[in-house]
């Protein structure tokens, strides 16, 4: 089979399009044709620092038909349509970019048949954030307000829509006059440019949930927008000098830190299975639309890596073998 690997940490023309052999399922897993997959940014990050073991196939969302099943499995049958995500961790050496992943069924869900399988690969990944974000950890409620940061990004134009079909009051920012139309199609109640140097003042309203990907940059301001009670999510970015403590305490705010890739690693937190299963259910329902912004083949996987760190789009990238 074709497979998109690495054999050493890199920029993007380090990843090769091989031939190799196609795995063989074990026990608890299950073999999936894949018919769609898509990047993130967490991909072309582990591609250039380099993960654990080498040679990666690189990818961590799949959406395909289950070609076997091992000796023990029973929740799956040759012919279903299934979605996964979290092969880009270092559980895993094999990943999404490939013509077959045999995988556990922990991190694997049924994909309904209204879904395509570009809409749950771009889906999954993206949307089990956004879920364990405003659901898991935040807590969010109807007719709260949720601010997103970065609304129309592979996660956020996610999280904007499912604030706003958990019925809260939803707040965004993105970079661009087209992106403004598009978190207000996600929709967004009120959407601002964070390059706006008044941005601050532009927050009319005392926001409940504050989704971040960028609090390096952001923390004080968040303490800044926050309701009393209010909790802030950050699922990505930098660290930062830690600003407005006293603010925060002032204010009985929750920060929580929250990693996706935990799910896939570590015995102890949730089956992906579980919010991915319900992120599905949601897309659907209409409730979720993943935006694809572009597709690829695997042999432009580079430029796949290129684009999800260096340009702006709406929405997600997505391949198909």
């Amino acid at each position: 089979m074709r497979a998109v690997r690495y054999h050493e940490a890199g920029e993007p023309s380090v990843l090769q399009l091989e031939d190799i052999d196609r795995p063989t399922p074990k026990a608890d897993e299950v073999l999936v044709a894949v018919r769609a997959a898509s990047i993130n940014p967490t991909d072309a990050k582990r591609r250039k620092w380099g993960p654990k073991h080498l040679p990666k196939t690189t990818g961590s969302d799949f959406a395909g038909v289950v070609e076997a099943v091992g000796d023990d499995v029973t929740a799956f049958e040759v012919g279903d349509r299934v979605c996964g995500t979290g092969l880009h961790t270092d559980r895993f050496q094999q990943g999404s970019f490939a013509e077959y992943v045999a995988v556990p069924t922990d991190i694997v869900a049924t994909l309904p048949e209204e879904v395509s399988f570009e809409a749950g690969a771009a889906a999954a990944l993206a949307g089990v954030t956004a879920w364990r974000a405003l659901v898991d950890h935040a807590g969010l409620e109807p007719a709260e307000t949720c601010f997103v940061h970065g609304g129309t990004g592979g996660v956020g134009h996610l999280a904007v829509q499912l604030s706003a079909a958990l019925g809260a009051d939803t707040i965004t920012t993105v970079g661009s006059e087209e992106a403004d139309a598009a978190a207000t199609e996600f929709g967004a109640d009120t959407v601002l440019r964070y390059d706006d140097p008044d941005l601050r003042e532009a927050v009319d309203r005392p926001a409940d949930v504050i989704v971040d990907h960028r609090i390096g940059e952001y923390l004080g301001f968040d303490i800044d927008i926050a309701a009393f009670g209010g909790r802030i999510v950050q699922y990505a970015g930098d660290d930062g000098p830690f600003e407005g403590t006293r603010e925060g305490r002032g204010k009985n705010l929750s920060l929580h830190m929250m990693n996706m890739s935990n799910l896939a690693s570590r015995p102890d937190t949730p089956r992906i299975a579980e919010p991915l299963s319900s992120v599905l259910k949601l897309v659907a329902r209409g409730d979720l639309s993943p935006r694809i912004h572009h597709r690829y083949e695997l042999d432009e996987a580079d430029e796949m890596h290129r684009a999800i760190l260096e340009d702006s789009f709406v929405g997600k990238l997505v391949v198909t073998p």
